[in-house]
């Protein structure tokens, strides 16, 4: 197969798979997070403030999952065909909390009463850990490998999915969120809201640190091959070593009041977690549990070459349009929360 300065085409396309997963998680994380730790905040003023917070860029955040969609669809449609026929049931459950999320930020202020916006931030809250646990179990499930036919189709139970190293990576998932959406809020809080905040945000570091523990002390006795490649080679050695550095570098920058440097430190640690995913599975995008020869690879997956070479000269102009998008729209709505007439 052709290459592109050294590699080929569809290990480009699992690269930009990838990196665009990343960015969903790291940017969507934070507005989850915050949405999960909603109910923590008694006041109605500190809710609205919170609501403000991920106002302007929540919605921009989730075309980071539409691109993934598309990334994914066009660099390897056999592995988008098993894998959303597999997840059709969670994927289902994740949309459906997708929608009533966005319907509960934009519901909530439509009516004044306190039933009725207490009702919403409920749904709000529990569409935002539904949504956490969703995309955590389907990533357990993605690393661990599903049961596959010789023709790529999922032949296993859907309750499978419920398996104990899927369900810890979702509760992890679910902690590195709020531990991330803590850290925002941080930032664009002010007073004791501010101070709520912070104390927040050092308990779901505690909250992710044994979540994490877990998981991993769970994956190195039960599911070993999943350390396999990192263990084996000192260059990967390298992503858990930054990984640790980042999680011990939240607390410290708390403590200084460096709350946007507590942030990069959480989106670096979502982006090497993720990393170290990566370089465990590949070239596998979906291993097969009964018989690896029916495992999807990068190889038997991915679109012809054309196919491959014009749309990653697509997505090589398109993903930084995107990236500069966000940009503009953080940089447009940085500082504190103010409410205003027009706030939810």
């Amino acid at each position: 197969m052709e290459t592109l300065f050294g590699l080929e085409y569809n290990v480009w396309w699992f690269l930009v798979f990838g990196g665009v997963m990343t960015g969903y998680a790291i940017l969507d994380g934070f507005d989850l997070g915050a949405g999960a730790l909603h109910l923590f905040l008694k006041k109605e003023n500190s809710r609205r403030i919170a609501l403000n917070a991920i106002g302007p860029v929540w919605d921009g955040n989730e075309v980071w999952l539409v691109i993934a969609g598309g990334v994914l669809f066009a660099g390897f449609p056999v592995a988008y065909a098993a894998i959303f026929s597999a997840f059709y049931i969670p994927f289902i459950i994740f949309m459906i909390g997708l929608i009533w999320r966005g319907v509960a930020i934009e519901f909530r202020s439509k009516e004044p009463g306190t039933t009725w916006r207490m009702i919403w931030d409920f749904i709000y809250s529990f569409a935002s850990i539904v949504i956490s646990l969703s995309l955590g179990l389907m990533l357990g499930n993605v690393a661990l490998g599903l049961p596959l036919s010789e023709q790529h189709d999922f032949i296993g139970d859907w309750l499978s999915f419920f398996n104990p190293f899927s369900i810890m990576v979702a509760i992890t998932t679910l902690a590195l969120f709020m531990l991330h959406g803590a850290i925002y809020l941080a930032m664009k809080t002010e007073n004791r809201l501010y101070t709520k905040m912070t104390l927040l945000a050092k308990s779901f570091t505690v909250f992710f640190v044994v979540a994490l523990g877990l998981t991993t002390l769970y994956t190195l006795l039960y599911i070993p091959h999943l350390s396999d490649r990192i263990r084996s080679s000192s260059q990967y050695f390298v992503l858990p070593v930054i990984m640790f550095l980042a999680i011990a570098n939240i607390p410290r920058q708390l403590n200084k009041g460096k709350y946007f440097n507590a942030f990069i430190s959480s989106a670096v640690t979502i982006a090497s977690l993720l990393a170290m995913v990566a370089i465990e599975v590949f070239p596998y995008l979906v291993y097969a549990t009964n018989d690896a020869k029916n495992s999807i690879t990068i190889e038997n997956a991915a679109s012809s070459l054309k196919t491959m070479k014009t749309l990653l000269l697509i997505a090589a102009i398109g993903a930084p349009l995107v990236a500069m998008y966000t940009s503009f729209v953080f940089w447009t709505f940085k500082g504190k929360v103010e409410l205003d007439e027009s706030s939810y």
